[in-house]
C-alpha cells in the first residue's frame, strides 16, 4: 500500500464520522439541512479534504459550463476511478450523485449520503431503477443538479463504454440540459482494482450542454447517441479510440 493510501483511507473514515454523524442526528431529530449550510456542503468538504491528503489537484476546463445552482443540470461523466467522483463532487454546486444501492449499506456513510448527496439505484432491477430516476427528476425540478456515470461502473481504460438509458430518460423527464464531462488522469491516481493511491492531476472538461427541452421518452436513444459521440470525440482528441455501440439496454 502506498504512503498516500495510508493517509487517505484513515482520512476518509475520519471525515465520514465527523460529517456523517451530525447529518444522521439532524435526520433523526427532523432538522432540515439547508444545501448552503456546512452540513449541506458536506460532500464537497469531504471530497476536497480527501483530494488534498491524496495529493490530487483538480483542473477545470470550460468551468463556465457549470451554471449557478438555481439552474440545475444532469452531468454525465466517464468513469475509471473513484477519484472521478471525488473530483466532480468537489466542484459542483447543490447536487446529488446517482450511485449503486450497495453504497447505501455502508455504516454512517450510506445513511448520511442518502440525506445530502446520494440517489441510490438498484442496477439489477430495471423497473426499480426507472422509478428512482423518476424521483430524481422531481428533485431536479426543485433546483438540484444530478451527476451520474452512465457506463454504470468503473472501467479499466479510458475507452468509452456503452451507456445505460436511465440517466437520459431522467434528463428528458426533468427537461434540463445534459452537461457531458470528461474525467482524465484519475486512472493513474487509482485505477479500478487498485489499493494504492498516487498523487496526480485530475482534469475535468465540461463539454457543450445538450438541450432536452421538447424531447420526449421516444427521443431517448438519439439523446444517448448524441452525448456518447460528443464524449467519444473528446476522448479521441486525447488519443483514446472508443469502439462498439453507444447503447445498453437499461
Amino acid at each position: 500500500m502506498s504512503m498516500r493510501a495510508l493517509i487517505a483511507y484513515p482520512t476518509m473514515v475520519l471525515m465520514t464520522i465527523v460529517l456523517g454523524v451530525p447529518i444522521i442526528i439532524c435526520s433523526l431529530l427532523g432538522v432540515k439541512i439547508h444545501p448552503d449550510s456546512f452540513l449541506g456542503r458536506a460532500p464537497q468538504v469531504w471530497s476536497r479534504v480527501v483530494l488534498k491528503v491524496s495529493g490530487v489537484k483538480v483542473v477545470l476546463h470550460n468551468a463556465e459550463r457549470i451554471p449557478p445552482r438555481e439552474e440545475p443540470r444532469v452531468y454525465v461523466s466517464n468513469h475509471v476511478s473513484w477519484f472521478d467522483v471525488f473530483a466532480l463532487a468537489s466542484v459542483l454546486p447543490h447536487y446529488r450523485f446517482v450511485a449503486k444501492k450497495e453504497l447505501a449499506a455502508l455504516p454512517i456513510f450510506g445513511r448520511a449520503a442518502k440525506e445530502v448527496a446520494g440517489i441510490f439505484i438498484d442496477r439489477q432491477n430495471r423497473k426499480a431503477a426507472f422509478e428512482t430516476y423518476a424521483e430524481a427528476a422531481q428533485q431536479i425540478k426543485q433546483g438540484i443538479s444530478v451527476a451520474v456515470y452512465p457506463e454504470g461502473t468503473r472501467g479499466f481504460s479510458y475507452e468509452l463504454r456503452p451507456f445505460k438509458k436511465g440517466p437520459f430518460v431522467l434528463a428528458i423527464a426533468a427537461q434540463v440540459p445534459i452537461v457531458p464531462v470528461i474525467s482524465w488522469g484519475t486512472r493513474e491516481i487509482q485505477g479500478k482494482g487498485d489499493i494504492a493511491i498516487h498523487a496526480g492531476t485530475c482534469e475535468l472538461t465540461f463539454l457543450e450542454p445538450v438541450p432536452t427541452a421538447g424531447l420526449t421518452y421516444d427521443d431517448r436513444d438519439q439523446l444517448v447517441q448524441t452525448v456518447w459521440q460528443r464524449m467519444a470525440a473528446a476522448l479521441e482528441a486525447k488519443g483514446v479510440h472508443s469502439r462498439g455501440a453507444a447503447l445498453e439496454t437499461v
